[in-house]
C-alpha cells in the first residue's frame, strides 16, 4: 500500500499554444511519460490567456513576456526569434523586402490571435528601433502550421519562429528576409498559481520540462 501511495500518478492539464506543445512541451513528455505510465497529461491548444484556475488548468505555456503576474514561472526553452520567410517561387516573383516597411507592398499570410486583438501585427526591431508592421494578403489562418505549409506553396511571406522554419531554411524550401531586423526575446516559460501545491505529478513534470543552459566548452589553452 506505500508503495502505491508514493507511485506518481494523476492528470495534468496544460493550456499551450500550438508552436509550445509540438516543439517544447511534446519532445519532454516522449521521454517523461514512458517513466510515468500512471502520469496522464492534457493539453488544451489555445491563444487567449487563460484563467487558469476558472478553467482547471495546472499550468499555461507562454512566452516569459506574457506571463501573467502573480504567477510561479519556469524556463522550459531558450530564448527565440522570429523570421519572415517566403518561397523560392514566390521571391521568383518578388522582390524581397530590405525594410519592414516593405512588406506592405508584399502578398503575406496573417495569423489571427486573439490575444493580440485579432490579426497579428508583425513586430520588428533595430538599433533600439521598434516597428509594427500590419501585413495584409490573401490568407488569414488560426494556427501556425498551415501559415508554414502555404509559405511554402509560394502564397506568401510568413513570419514564424526559428525553430518552425529551421529545417525548410536548411533545405532551401523557405528563404529568409529582413533577419537583421529581429533581435532574440524570452522563450517560452511555464507558469502556475503561487497559491497551488503542485502535486508530486507536476513536481516530476515540471523538472523534466526546465531549460538549462548548454555547459560552454572549456577555452583552449
Amino acid at each position: 500500500m506505500t508503495a502505491l501511495r508514493e507511485k506518481p500518478a494523476g492528470t495534468i492539464r496544460l493550456n499551450a499554444t500550438e508552436n509550445a506543445a509540438e516543439v517544447v512541451l511534446w519532445p519532454a513528455l516522449e521521454r517523461f511519460l514512458p517513466k510515468y505510465p500512471d502520469i496522464k497529461v492534457e493539453i488544451v491548444i489555445d491563444y487567449v490567456l487563460t484563467d487558469l484556475v476558472a478553467e482547471r488548468f495546472d499550468a499555461d505555456v507562454r512566452y516569459g513576456e506574457m506571463v501573467a503576474s502573480g504567477m510561479i514561472s519556469a524556463r522550459i526553452a531558450p530564448d527565440a526569434r522570429m523570421a519572415a520567410v517566403g518561397s523560392p517561387a514566390y521571391f521568383a516573383k518578388h522582390k524581397p523586402p530590405r525594410v519592414p516597411q516593405d512588406l506592405t507592398a508584399h502578398q503575406c499570410i496573417n495569423l489571427h490571435l486573439p490575444t493580440h486583438g485579432g490579426l497579428y501585427a508583425w513586430e520588428f526591431e533595430k538599433g533600439g528601433r521598434e516597428m509594427h508592421v500590419r501585413v495584409d494578403g490573401q490568407l488569414i489562418f488560426g494556427t501556425a502550421s498551415l501559415l508554414l505549409t502555404a509559405a511554402r506553396a509560394g502564397f506568401g511571406l510568413a513570419y514564424l519562429t526559428e525553430q518552425q522554419v529551421a529545417d525548410d531554411l536548411t533545405s532551401g524550401r523557405l528563404v529568409r528576409v529582413l533577419a537583421d531586423w529581429r533581435p532574440p526575446f524570452l522563450g517560452y516559460h511555464l507558469y502556475y498559481p503561487s497559491r497551488r501545491q503542485p502535486t508530486q505529478a507536476f513536481a516530476l513534470l515540471l523538472e523534466a520540462l526546465r531549460y538549462r543552459e548548454p555547459k560552454k566548452a572549456p577555452p583552449k589553452s
